[in-house]
């Protein structure tokens, strides 16, 4: 089992400079560290339905059949117990099962606890992503079971005396204070944790990586879709540029969400910026640019999310839908004349490649003990949508948001087309 002091806990999650990036570049090729040979750990998965394209089947997926779902190298992982919330009617976990086999187990503490022997885990997947689950009632966000999944292989772990790494997958909670709970809940118990999006390792066309210390005057992303589902994707593609300003981040100090006319308002009033969005426009692949005016462009669910950090840095995200299915980003930068820009490249069909840079991610927590990148980054962006949602719900009103003082520092973890 792997055990790490409550210092080097808190080094590897904000702090560490994280070891050369150990994914494979655009032809496949592993890099030097990676195809060292390893012992393939046992680990277990909990997740709350394993279906054909769930994030249960790109993540898990890849540990039973590697890196492209092809039966070919994989992960330095092997899955030893599985635990599904929810049984659809598509459910593909009991024929893998049989074909790999692993049990699926009637609770979560079994998946912990259950293994013997030379089976003990050495990492948890907790994947509370897709099934039917409710939706709050006034701000329609998704109750997926991320915190009682958390809490639940936490207790588990606990009653086994051994605490090995957890990954939870998307943003930790829809609501922010079972966010905090499971954070702090970590770093008591120090246990090595990651959570997040696959955004910020997917491919970068061009391969922008900012120097941590670069003075940004002001930053936008680019998304589409669901404002809540979506939405993270959207914030963690912008925060994992943010953090790598000067003095790295500080927290966010103030939210709002706003739509329709109050689009065009916020960004005369300089709230914004419309430079910086063509920017991130330009640098998408020609087809997927926006085919019109981009202020007549933009459909009644598109909306811009509003960011006051608390050293006065100002960044927003534009959910653009009607204009573009992408993510992009775009920044000034203190002394260029012209913004810089990436594309955000997703694998948008099977097997969905970027999820394979999230997956590299995991296994070298799952190794090393250490998390590639710190879960504050999803901590933030977990508090910053749950206050958009209710920014959304309340018309679009300012909201501050004293409880994400939350500063933290980046790593040096690649992505795909970066090691």
């Amino acid at each position: 089992m792997t055990r790490i002091t409550r210092r080097e806990f808190l080094e590897g999650a904000v702090l560490a400079t994280a070891a050369g990036f150990t994914g494979i570049e655009n032809g496949g090729r592993p890099s030097v560290e990676a195809a060292v040979a390893r012992e393939k750990l046992p680990i277990a998965a909990v997740v709350t339905e394993y279906r054909n394209n769930s994030h249960a089947d790109v993540i898990v997926g890849k540990v039973l059949e590697g890196w492209r779902q092809d039966g070919k190298a994989g992960p330095d992982l092997r899955l030893v117990s599985l635990y599904t919330d929810q049984v659809p009617k598509s459910d593909m976990s009991r024929g893998l099962a049989k074909k790999h086999g692993f049990p699926i187990v009637d609770s979560i503490e079994q998946s912990i606890v259950g293994p013997a022997g030379k089976d003990k885990i050495h990492g948890v997947l907790s994947i509370g992503e897709h099934g039917n689950y409710p939706y709050t009632k006034t701000t329609r966000q998704h109750m997926y079971p991320r915190r009682r999944f958390f809490d639940a292989i936490v207790a588990a772990m606990q009653k086994q005396g051994e605490i090995v790494p957890v990954f939870s997958d998307k943003h930790l909670s829809y609501r922010f204070s079972d966010a905090l709970h499971m954070y702090n809940t970590a770093r008591k118990l120090k246990i090595p944790f990651m959570a997040g999006s696959s955004l910020p390792v997917c491919w970068r066309y061009p391969a922008l990586m900012l120097e941590q210390g670069v003075e940004i005057e002001e930053a936008l992303a680019v998304g589409y879709g669901g404002l809540e589902s979506y939405g993270f994707h959207a914030l963690e593609t912008l925060q994992c540029m943010n953090e790598r300003r000067q003095g790295g981040e500080a927290g966010v100090g103030a939210v709002r969400a706003v739509q329709g006319k109050e689009i065009w308002k916020t960004e005369a009033a300089g709230k914004w910026s419309v430079e910086l969005l063509e920017a991130a426009f330009n640098v998408l692949p020609p087809k997927q640019r926006p085919q019109r005016a981009i202020r007549e462009g933009l459909a009644a669910q598109a909306a811009v999310y509003l960011l006051e950090h608390r050293d006065g840095f100002r960044s927003s995200v534009v959910m653009a839908n009607g204009l573009t299915n992408q993510f992009a980003f775009a920044a000034k930068i203190k002394g260029r004349k012209e913004p810089v820009a990436t594309w955000f490249r997703l694998e948008e069909g099977k097997p969905f490649g970027h999820f394979e840079h999230l997956l590299r991610g995991i296994e070298h927590m799952f190794h090393s003990g250490r998390p590639a990148y710190p879960v504050e980054r999803t901590l933030l962006t977990t508090g910053v949508l749950d206050r958009v949602m209710h920014s959304v719900a309340q018309g679009g009103k300012r909201l501050a948001t004293p409880e994400l003082a939350i500063a933290y520092r980046p790593t040096e973890w690649g992505f795909a087309n970066r090691p």
